[in-house]
């Protein structure tokens, strides 16, 4: 902690009390490197990473964005239909290890049917999915497919006749 205070020329900086000093007063146990580094306290200044650049949002936060542009689509085309549907992203699926000791594949998502306390739930793995998707332009696509096909078992309708684009590609 350095603070100083400037009075008519004169200047009083106060030194960090923990930082360890040796008999001339200079801070000790720094080495060179960090004394340049970080000199006159400053060192990084702002983010490595403006928020508008496409490194700034993690693997996750883009995959949920997919998630919310594939559900808004759908919204888009059927309205009233979705009303009330949360969309939700796990990592992966809750019995996962049980499936691979079955033998059984990883599913890519699972839809929840509405209960008394909420509505209808339509849950994205995202790992499974990422690891399904052998290109990452696919990626969105790959999504769109699992939102489609479990919002159309919901809907109890084709996936085909819930979105005019859906193919499926797995």
């Amino acid at each position: 902690m350095q603070s100083s205070h400037h009075a008519s020329g004169f200047t009083v900086r106060l030194a960090d009390p923990e930082t360890p000093r040796d008999a001339a007063g200079t801070p000790a146990g720094r080495s060179f490197t960090q004394r340049r580094r970080n000199r006159h306290g400053r060192g990084l200044r702002g983010e490595l990473l403006l928020p508008t650049l496409p490194g700034y949002r993690s693997r996750s936060d883009r995959f949920d964005e997919l998630v919310m542009d594939s559900a808004q689509r759908l919204h888009d085309i059927w309205g009233k239909p979705l009303d009330g549907v949360r969309f939700a992203v796990d990592e992966i699926p809750p019995n996962l290890e049980q499936l691979l000791a079955e033998g059984s594949p990883a599913p890519l998502g699972s839809y929840t049917p509405a209960t008394e306390d909420e509505g209808p739930i339509i849950t994205l793995y995202r790992r499974v999915v990422e690891q399904a998707c052998p290109v990452k332009e696919e990626l969105q696509d790959l999504v769109h497919d699992v939102v489609v096909e479990h919002t159309a078992e919901m809907l109890g309708v084709a996936p085909e006749t819930l979105d005019p684009v859906y193919r499926r590609r797995y």
